[in-house]
């Protein structure tokens, strides 16, 4: 479910209707195998140690066997998705083969293939009516490449897969051209040359329904051709972008490589594309002239592939520049293999191929490059037997880093927090790397606290159907073990943030040689990132949305940390459009998802809570006679007196609240504010985007209103715990309950509709006296009746599920929002689309977890091998558009405070005390030991030193044991200072934290 978020319905039947052939399943070829869709493998080498290192389907025992390397990996492919069909070829595919067995795929995709025989091929299908879609990648040491051929036209549909945006505007002009407005504060966020129809605009009506391309003028303001002929604009009106079709042409390859045309993935490196492209090329004529790739380390083979390339650069349209460097690692490492390079372009290739089959998003044109010097530029000393062959399963990474780089892998003691999708790509990648499989050293630690569900499945690939409600921790830690049996892991299932703060102490944070965060939670990823700080960790974070990516590189002492940026504030609703002017579904979405927390969560654990406290319906009715007032009392007698106890009385209710909520509710609005409403200013109150309601009707035979009964019945039934049956649900037993109830008829109110949209829901709701009253007789009448006892004092909350369709859940929140919608005249939404945006549900597809965690993976590399600081990459990526920026990580801030001194984020200055050392004694010791004294001295929320707050000064003469009252295992407290500024009436100056020892350690 969480990729057709991404792709939609269309494009997910186009890919389950298509057939994708795919050869060599190297290390390159397994990670686009994982996509998903009807596949035929096709491979005819045997499986080798060699493999165990770059391909995760690989075991020891196909080695063993001498298995095909197709065949030993089918099952394992199969496995990912029981839907689709999985074959496997293994016939030799040369010069000679018949290709027209190609013509029964839509693409064809080609790793470890010659060029020669990737011209061939890519002639054949470019020349097939439909063209059959190519693609060809490779992994060759620290480079890749990745070409893509379309056809002579292939159109796409839907280029970016965002959903239309829908703009409200405030005002047309009558010129040429006209000038459309947006609301105020609500920039439009268009692109010139896009095409926009309007609806519901009053006054310049002609415009309803029509499409027009647009000029953006400026952020808020963009034109539409000649409006000078129409009827003045009086108010309202939304303006809707509309998706165009784009045809892209593509050219062969044999044309392309003579004139390429490249994504540039770093900006600051324009001609690497090209640079790499001619290395490779003469990788390819090396290989072809002597039938071998380069040998590792071989000066004299580097030599050759640099004069081939020179030779090369002379041929091509634009005679690029040989880049001398890349030529020369590409040599040096060509028989080796890059994993976390590999799992990187096969996400963007998989993604490559889904624009292929589906005709969604914009396809890559035609080439891109990645390659990896940042990471062996400094492994420039080594010798060459650094990079030789060991006959183990790590020979192709050592064959690019060198020995001792694997070694300090094996020995890393890595903490992974998050175990979803990023997380299960991860330990595949920790355990080609060898990480944590050191004999005396090296450990991976896992942690999540979640069970898998079945919508995991799909992208978090560790994990099978039979898995589903097992940890992921665990599942993700054995399934690891299976690709490589020398990883030491310890796995968890504790939540990382500041609640469960002691899980994970300073000492353990200490022991981590680097943090990766896999998670989705913004909060605990600024809760790891403090802890990697306090305790100079390294982190390498990353997360995805849909097709896009991000991946951020945080060093001690280089750079700045996830906590230095923000991201600005998710856009909250305001409060008086959610509960009475919504303009849009995501508002009456988010309505119905509040309605449901409130009637079936919220109230029926207030109500347990309220009687848990007090114990019995008699002990406070003498307590509120007797004028005491107990907080919550009037709601929970309420809700006890009208307490449903049959299921006739669960459907009366719905039926009761359908009215309420979407009849005698706009009954009231339109009583508060007549249509013809008037502003001070003149103008209508009820104009874009406040939209007048109107009273829905209840008809039993309409299903959204039927829907919302049945729905809201069953969820009142279980929150009271009222039985029912089939037969219950059966629409002649809804029918007859519904004909039989008597629906209060609407009284209009003269409370105050809350308009201002910075006001915020009120915490209370003020009870009359009269309410009082009224309380005090429910409830003698409910203990009178019965209807008191032990039994009726509890109900039982109901936790939102989304992904348990059986549940009604959804259905509920589905109804309830579109009958809103219904009442407002606002465009409904199906339950797939409701179910996204009330489960806040982050969709998620495979293909770009896959290259963002193959970017941490090459990350991970520079750092455990202690890079300098240009190294290291920062990387953001959009796979539907084509993007993949990458940039380099920021410049650690240093503060100034003064004469000289200054500090970072990375910087903490250390004190020992001793048992009567006080706090005075504090302060003088960081004047003596840094130079500056401080004013202020600060634990957490805690003022332990503020000179202008009373009886501070006294507070000097105290001991720092006295103060900070610390826990008997406690050796240290971080605290904060802050110093006197130079000038009065500034403010102080912060500083570094401070850690202070309560005794002098013995090192």
């Amino acid at each position: 479910s969480r990729q057709r978020y991404v792709l939609g319905d269309t494009a997910m039947q186009k890919m389950a209707q298509s057939h994708v052939f795919l050869s060599g399943i190297g290390g390159l070829g397994v990670e686009i195998g994982k996509l998903g869709n009807a596949l035929t493998v096709h491979d005819t080498k045997h499986c080798t140690k060699w493999d165990l290192g770059i391909n995760f389907f690989i075991h020891e025992d196909d080695i063993t066997s001498q298995r095909n390397r197709a065949e030993a990996t089918l099952h394992r492919i199969a496995e990912l998705n029981p839907y689709v069909h999985v074959a496997a070829s293994t016939v030799p595919l040369d010069e000679m083969t018949d290709l027209s067995f190609l013509k029964q795929y839509q693409c064809v995709i080609l790793t470890e293939v010659s060029l020669l025989l990737q011209k061939r091929i890519n002639d054949f299908c470019h020349a097939q009516q439909p063209p059959i879609k190519f693609i060809s990648a490779d992994v060759y040491g620290i480079c890749s490449r990745l070409f893509c051929d379309f056809g002579d036209e292939f159109e796409v549909l839907d280029t970016t897969g965002e959903e239309p945006k829908e703009i409200f505007i405030s005002n047309i002009t009558q010129s040429n051209p006209g000038i459309v407005t947006c609301l105020e504060n609500h920039p439009h966020r268009l692109e010139t040359g896009q095409f926009l129809t309007f609806r519901e605009v009053n006054g310049m009506s002609c415009l309803n329904g029509s499409t027009h391309q647009i000029t953006v003028v400026s952020p808020y303001s963009f034109s539409i051709g000649n409006t000078s002929d129409m009827e003045p604009y009086l108010h309202g009106g939304i303006a809707v972008q509309v998706k165009t079709p784009k045809t892209f042409c593509f050219e062969r390859l044999e044309k392309q490589i003579t004139n390429p045309l490249c994504l540039v993935a770093d900006f600051s490196k324009p001609q690497a594309p090209l640079q790499i492209h001619v290395a490779m090329l003469a990788l390819n004529h090396f290989q072809e002239n002597f039938g071998r790739r380069p040998n590792i380390g071989c000066l004299q083979d580097a030599e050759e592939m640099l004069k081939i390339a020179m030779s090369i650069s002379e041929t091509l349209e634009n005679k690029p520049q040989v880049n001398g460097d890349v030529v020369k690692w590409l040599s040096r490492t060509a028989q080796g293999f890059l994993a976390p390079l590999a799992a990187a372009v096969g996400g963007v290739a998989s993604q490559e191929v889904l624009k292929a089959v589906t005709g969604k998003f914009a396809p890559l044109q035609q080439w891109l490059y990645i390659d990896m010097l940042d990471i062996v530029t400094p492994l420039e000393k080594m010798g060459s037997e650094e990079f030789l062959p060991r006959g183990d399963r790590y020979d192709a990474l050592r064959a690019c880093i060198g020995d001792s780089l694997c070694q300090k892998l094996h020995d890393l003691h890595v903490f992974l927090v998050g175990c979803g999708a990023i997380g299960c790509e991860m330990l595949k990648n920790f355990a080609l790397l060898g990480v944590g499989t050191g004999q005396d050293k090296g450990l991976v630690t896992i942690t999540d606290p979640d069970l898998i569900e079945k919508s995991n499945l799909n992208r978090q690939f560790l994990f099978r159907p039979h898995h589903i409600q097992k940890p992921k921790s665990y599942t993700a830690a054995e399934a690891t073990l299976n690709i490589n049996p020398y990883l030491k892991i310890d796995s968890y299932i504790n939540k990382v943030c500041p609640a469960t703060e002691n899980t994970y102490s300073d000492e353990f944070y200490t022991k981590q040689d680097v943090i990766v965060t896999a998670l989705d939670n913004v909060e605990a990823r600024r809760y790891i990132d403090s802890r990697c700080v306090a305790n100079l960790r390294p982190l390498i974070d990353s997360g995805t949305m849909g097709t896009k990516g991000h991946t951020e590189v945080i060093v001690p002492h280089l750079t700045e940390s996830y906590n230095s940026h923000r991201d600005p504030p998710e856009e909250e609703i305001p409060f008086c459009t959610l509960k009475s002017f919504p303009a849009a579904i995501e508002h009456t979405i988010q309505w119905a998802r509040d309605k449901f927390e409130s009637s079936f969560s919220h109230k029926p654990s207030l109500f347990n809570k309220f009687w848990q406290t007090y114990p019995s319906a008699e002990v406070v009715l003498q307590r509120i006679k007797s004028g005491e007032s107990l907080e919550g009392c009037f709601h929970v007698i309420k809700t006890l007196s009208r307490r449903p106890r049959s299921w006739t009385q669960c459907v009366e209710l719905a039926r009761v609240k359908f009215e309420k909520y979407f009849s005698h509710k706009a009954l009231q609005l339109l009583h508060s504010f007549p249509l013809d409403t008037r502003l001070k200013d003149g103008s209508l109150f009820w104009q874009s985007p406040k939209r007048p309601p109107f009273p829905v009707k209840f008809e039993f035979n309409d299903p959204l209103h039927y829907g919302f009964i049945v729905s809201a019945a069953k969820l009142f039934a279980t929150v009271y715990c009222v039985p029912f049956t089939e037969k219950d649900l059966s629409e002649e037993t809804i029918f007859k309950i519904i004909s039989a109830v008597k629906v209060p008829e609407f009284r209009p109110s003269n409370k105050v509709v809350q308009t201002d949209e910075t006001a915020r829901k009120p915490d209370h709701i003020p009870v009359s006296s009269e309410d009082e009253r009224n309380a005090i007789f429910q409830l003698e009448k409910s203990i009178l009746s019965n209807e008191a006892l032990e039994s009726d004092l509890q109900m039982k909350p109901i936790s939102f599920e989304k992904d348990d369709d059986s549940n009604g859940h959804i259905d509920f929140i589905t109804a309830a929002s579109n009958l809103r919608a219904k009442m407002y005249n606002i465009e409904p939404a199906d339950r797939f689309k409701t179910k996204r945006i009330a489960g806040k549900i982050i969709p998620a597809i495979a293909t770009a977890t896959a290259a963002v965690s193959g970017l941490v993976a090459l990350e991970l590399i520079k750092v455990v091998g202690d890079y300098p600081a240009d190294a290291y990459k920062n990387c953001f990526l959009n796979l539907a558009i084509p993007i993949m920026v990458f940039t380099e990580t920021a410049e650690v801030r240093r503060t100034e405070i003064r004469n000289g001194i200054s500090f970072t984020i990375w910087d903490r200055w250390t004190i020992y005390g001793k048992e009567d050392f006080t706090l005075l004694d504090f302060i003088n010791a960081v004047r003596e030991k840094y130079g500056i004294e401080p004013t202020m001295v600060v634990q957490g929320v805690k003022m332990l030193y503020v000179p202008v707050m009373p009886g501070h000064i006294k507070r000097l003469k105290l001991t720092m044991q006295k103060l900070v009252k610390p826990s008997a295992d406690k050796k240290y407290v971080d605290l904060t200072v802050s110093f006197a500024p130079e000038t009065d009436g500034e403010e102080d100056l912060p500083g570094p934290p401070v850690r202070y020892y309560f005794v002098q350690e013995d090192n």
